[in-house]
C-alpha cells in the first residue's frame, strides 16, 4: 500500500455525483495524492480543467475491460466508485479492487446487488485485506451512524444496548438525480423479471451474513402509523428499504451486540394523518408503476436522465434531519442528525468522499472484506462528519 501512486482514485468523475465529489476533493483536500478516473478521457480533461486543477492526474479504465480495472486498482490506496446503476456495472469494479487489496467505497443502494456479490467477493477481499464498503451516501450513512451513535451513549448512561430503535426521517430539501432514477429503474426491471430477487429486495434480512440466524424484524412500513415516541403520524420512507437492511448487517457483523432480538425500523415523520396517507398512495404508486414497462418508460421520460441532477442553488439551500429513538423498555435516549445541503448530492458527496479519505488515512479496526459504514468506520467517520457540516447529538433522554 504504501507504494501506491494514488491515495485516492475518484471513478466515474465526470458522471453527476463524481463531479461533486471531485469539487469537493479539489476545493478542500489540497495535499491529498489523487486521480479521477473514468472512460472517457475529453471529459475528464474537461473536469479537471473546471476544477482549475489542469495537472490532475487521469485514469482511463472502462467497467467492461478487466485488464484496466485492476491496473486502475493497484495504482490507488482506495477507490471511490460513483459509477452506477451498480448492479450494471460495478460487479467487475468491486472485484477488481478485492483482488488487488484495494480498499473501496460507494454509493449503492441496490439490496439485490450487494447480497449477490458478498458470498463471491467477500473471501476474496479477506484474503487481500481490501476493506469494501457499500452505501456511503444519504443510503445509508446517516441511519447506520446514528444507530452504532446511540447505542455508544446508550451502553455508557444504562449499562446496556437499546433493543429496539426507530430511526425517523424528519424535515429535507433537496432534489433528484438521474443516477439515482437510473438505479431505482433497474432494481425495479430485474424485480419484475425475476420473483428470486423481488423476494430479496423484500427480505428484511437479505443482507445480513451467511449462517447468522434471523431476528425478529418484520417488511419496512408501507402504510400509515401512529408513533407514540415522536407524538406524530408516520408514512413509509423511500430509503428504508436499503437503510434498514444495512444497520441490520452492522449488527451482525458486530457479533450481534445488541442480542439476537435487536429490532429496527424506519419511516418518515408526517405533520398530519392526512399527509402521511398521501406520502404513502404517492410512494405506493410510484413504487408500483416502476415494476411495469409502459409506466417505467413514462417515469424515465418524466424524470432527470442520467447525468442530470438538482441546479447549485437547490443542493447548497438543501438540509435534512434524521432522528433515532432507542429504548430498552425501561430506558431510552433519542438521537438527532443533522446536514447541510441536499441530502442526495450536496451531503452525499461529501459524506462518500469523507468515507474514502477514512479508508486511506485512518487507522481502522478491521481487515479485509464486505463492511458496512459503521462496522468499518465507526468512529472515524464520526470524526470526520462535522468537517462537511453533519453533526450527530444525544437530544433527549427519559
Amino acid at each position: 500500500m504504501s507504494e501506491r501512486q494514488f491515495e485516492i482514485v475518484l471513478y466515474g468523475a465526470s458522471g453527476f455525483t463524481g463531479r461533486l465529489v471531485a469539487e469537493y476533493l479539489a476545493a478542500e483536500h489540497h495535499d491529498l495524492i489523487w486521480a479521477i478516473a473514468g472512460r472517457n478521457e475529453r471529459k475528464l480533461d474537461g473536469l479537471r480543467r473546471e476544477l482549475g486543477v489542469p495537472d490532475l492526474p487521469i485514469v482511463i479504465a472502462d467497467s467492461g475491460d478487466a485488464y484496466q480495472l485492476s491496473a486502475m486498482a493497484r495504482k490507488t490506496r482506495a477507490l471511490i466508485s460513483t459509477v452506477g446503476p451498480y448492479a450494471k456495472f460495478g460487479t467487475p469494479v468491486i472485484e477488481a479492487c478485492a483482488a488487488e487489496g484495494t480498499h473501496y467505497c460507494d454509493l449503492t443502494g441496490e439490496a439485490q446487488w450487494m447480497a449477490q456479490v458478498y458470498e463471491r467477493i467477500n473471501p476474496i477481499a479477506q484474503a487481500s485485506g481490501a476493506r469494501l464498503i457499500h452505501c456511503c451516501g444519504f443510503d445509508s450513512i446517516p441511519s447506520d451512524l446514528s444507530v452504532f451513535f446511540l447505542q455508544k451513549h446508550f451502553k455508557a448512561r444504562f449499562g446496556s444496548y437499546a433493543t429496539h430503535i426507530a430511526g425517523r426521517m424528519g424535515k429535507a430539501a433537496g432534489g433528484v438525480s438521474g443516477g439515482t432514477v437510473s438505479s431505482l429503474m433497474y432494481v425495479a426491471e430485474q424485480a419484475s423479471r425475476e420473483p428470486a430477487i423481488r423476494e430479496l429486495v423484500m427480505d428484511p434480512y437479505a443482507l445480513y451474513p451467511a449462517g447468522v440466524e434471523k431476528g425478529l424484524d418484520v417488511p419496512d412500513q408501507s402504510g400509515v402509523s401512529w408513533d407514540n415516541h415522536f407524538d406524530s403520524w408516520t408514512g413509509p420512507f423511500v430509503m428504508a428499504p436499503i437503510n434498514t437492511k444495512v444497520v441490520r448487517r452492522s449488527h451482525a457483523l458486530a457479533g450481534l451486540p445488541y442480542g439476537p432480538d435487536f429490532r429496527y425500523d424506519e419511516s418518515q415523520l408526517c405533520s398530519s394523518r392526512a399527509k402521511a396517507i398521501l406520502s404513502a398512495a404517492g410512494l405506493g404508486t410510484l413504487m408500483a408503476g416502476t415494476f411495469f414497462s409502459p409506466t417505467r418508460a413514462l417515469l424515465k421520460k418524466l424524470l432527470p436522465d442520467p447525468g442530470e441532477g438538482p441546479k447549485q442553488t437547490t443542493r447548497d439551500n438543501g438540509f435534512f434531519e434524521f432522528w433515532a429513538h432507542g429504548t430498552d423498555g425501561t430506558h431510552s435516549l433519542r438521537v438527532k442528525v443533522i446536514g447541510q445541503r441536499d441530502p442526495g448530492y450536496g451531503a452525499t458527496s461529501r459524506m462518500l468522499a469523507q468515507a474514502g479519505l477514512c479508508l486511506t488515512q485512518d487507522e481502522l479496526n478491521v481487515g479485509g472484506g464486505i463492511w458496512t459504514p459503521a462496522s468499518a468506520l465507526g468512529d472515524s467517520l464520526l470524526a470526520r462528519l462535522p468537517s462537511v457540516d453533519i453533526h450527530f447529538s444525544v437530544v433527549e433522554t427519559a
